[in-house]
């Protein structure tokens, strides 16, 4: 995937992952660079389980950065002390 899917990848998934976690989102810049981050966790978790991980940018793709993203966002307000609304 190129740099310009990725941000498309990111920006989704981060948009996604932080209406799910905490209603609000952390803010245009930081949601694309948690949605990044969490599609790279997100592949990871899913390798370790013997899935396959991000493709391209398609639907499969997209739920496997969602998880990652939450999983970022979950940590990420964790270690800043955001709560949940």
């Amino acid at each position: 995937m190129g740099i310009f899917s990725w941000i498309i990848l990111g920006l989704i998934a981060g948009f996604i992952g932080s209406r799910i976690v905490d209603r609000q989102g952390q803010g245009f810049w930081l949601d694309i660079a948690l949605g990044i981050i969490g599609a790279v966790v997100g592949g990871f978790l899913f390798d370790l389980f013997g899935a396959s991980s991000v493709t391209g940018l398609n639907i499969y793709s997209m739920i496997v950065a969602i998880v990652g993203a939450v999983v970022v966002l979950l940590i990420y307000n964790a270690l800043t002390g955001r709560r949940r609304a």
